[in-house]
């Protein structure tokens, strides 16, 4: 695949990103494309691997390989077909996806791996800059009717599947717009929402419903979505938030990232939201979590005018190397720094949060922290402990809680008499995404719990073959790394 010698000739090319001063003045997106050329020459550095660790790496299983050489040789309509083959989005992974398919590819080993996320966008670009994507109405109806709930990535994969297996498909959505935590969740610097426009735009021509405001399970019974439709795919988000139990918690000014993000989205998107303004102008922030959502408060504090921003994490520091202890091709914890991080945000490691400081009109003022380090004893899961005498007071006008979800809303599953775990995630396997009601089914994160946006792609991709399966007695659509590689 690619060329044969390309991973000798040429070095890895990302894309670059337009200087902070001028990226920071608005909430678009400011990564530079790389030319033709240069594109080509990252897909030649695609090895001709005896077995492409890649393919395992993506929870997709993207035909990574088939791709690359189809863009190294300029057969860009090829690569097309072939990423369509088995990603929905690639528009949404190739902006917003870890890329582990780079954690794994093989070239990585030893050098900088594949620039495969980084193709994957420009494929799907330069499919819609010339009109190969186009609607894919099913040639026939099954007259079976299925209702997906969340229009989240996993929803809008399972929506878009079985509407190509012939089912009329309805998605519901408890937001005024469609797109999940991708419309209200994600920065809009990190993927702008004409980005999920265009994609709607296909997908209702292709026959899909699409219904917002929404809320099942309040505006909508259970019992009326088993009277009404013959397949039930619930595909809600995580959306039970962390919370920090320490002194302080309720003071005005400690906010849960999920209540900042959102409202910024709106604001971006011109849409009134209710209750009162979030806002870092003029504030010294604080962000509390080191992952991907702490670094999106990073991004969208800088922007909105925050006098300071740090971000705490209570991990210790990781190397940018990957560990010893997590050898290739598995995914490993090494330090990552976003574009967000390099807009001026201070990072502090090994650190607790123990209480918050308020003043006497309930105003968050300040809080305490304390270094803190993991003891690991034999056989069991490390401890945490505080380092005595690290005691530390921060001044902070808003403390933004970015410490993940803890499952997902259950009054749906409560109507509907499903099962569920500890953490509130619907109980189904892998191996069918059925629930104990007959008809009902469940997927990406309202199954495996938080999670990534290529999970819930793939887990809507396979959902959906089953209640295909289910309605129709077998299924046509294809299952992970399946896909129907076009001749051209």
């Amino acid at each position: 695949m690619g060329k044969t010698t390309g991973f000798m000739e040429f070095d890895r090319k990302d894309e670059a990103y337009a200087p902070v001063k001028e990226r920071i003045k608005n909430y678009k997106e400011f990564t530079l494309p790389l030319k033709e050329s240069e594109l080509r020459n990252q897909g030649a550095r695609c090895m001709d691997c005896g077995i492409p660790f890649c393919h395992s790496g993506c929870p997709l299983g993207n035909l990574i390989p088939d791709f690359n050489d189809a863009v190294y040789r300029g057969k860009w309509e090829k690569a097309t077909k072939i990423l369509h083959s088995t990603n929905n989005f690639p528009e949404f992974t190739g902006r917003l996806c870890p890329a582990p398919c780079e954690e794994s590819c093989v070239l990585g080993i030893n050098e900088d791996p594949v620039s495969i996320e980084n193709i994957e966008k420009n494929i799907v670009e330069t499919a819609f800059k010339n009109g190969w994507i186009q609607p894919e109405p099913p040639s026939k109806r099954t007259g079976k009717k299925v209702v997906v709930v969340g229009s989240g990535p996993a929803g809008l994969a399972a929506a878009q599947q079985l509407n190509r297996a012939g089912h009329s498909v309805t998605v519901l959505e408890r937001d005024e717009k469609i797109g999940g935590l991708l419309r209200y969740g994600i920065p809009d610097f990190k993927m702008e929402k004409h980005i999920i426009d265009r994609r709607l735009e296909v997908m209702e021509q292709e026959g899909i419903v699409f219904k917002t405001g929404v809320h099942v399970g309040v505006d909508l019974k259970a019992d009326d979505l088993k009277k009404d439709y013959d397949a039930i795919v619930l595909c809600g988000g995580a959306t039970v938030r962390r919370q920090l139990p320490i002194p302080g918690a309720d003071l005005k000014g400690v906010v849960q990232a999920m209540d900042f993000l959102p409202q910024n989205n709106r604001k971006v998107d011109g849409i009134p939201y209710e209750g009162e303004e979030l806002t870092a102008e003029g504030k010294k922030v604080i962000v509390i979590g080191g992952g991907d959502t702490g670094s999106d408060c990073i991004g969208t504090s800088i922007r909105q005018g925050a006098i300071s921003v740090n971000n705490f994490e209570i991990m210790p520091k990781a190397t940018p190397q990957r560990p010893k202890d997590q050898p290739w091709p598995f995914w490993p914890m090494r330090l990552r720094t976003s574009s967000s991080h390099k807009e001026g945000a201070d990072r502090v490691f090994s650190i607790s949060t123990k209480k918050f400081i308020g003043d006497e009109k309930g105003n968050l003022k300040g809080l305490v922290t304390a270094e803190v380090f993991w003891e690991k004893v034999p056989g069991q899961r490390p401890v945490l402990k505080e380092v005595e005498g690290t005691e530390k007071e921060w001044e902070c006008d808003l403390a933004l809680l970015a410490l993940g979800f803890t499952g997902s809303e259950t009054t749906i599953a409560e109507q509907l008499g499903l099962e569920m775990d500890a953490r509130t995630n619907i109980h189904a396997t892998a191996k069918d995404y059925k629930t104990n009601v007959p008809g009902v089914y469940v997927a990406g994160d309202q199954r495996r719990g938080q999670s990534l946006i290529v999970w819930a792609i793939s887990e809507g991709r396979q959902a959906a073959h089953h209640v295909d399966a289910y309605l129709m007695g077998t299924s046509n659509l294809p299952l992970k790394g399946e896909g129907d590689l076009p001749r051209i």
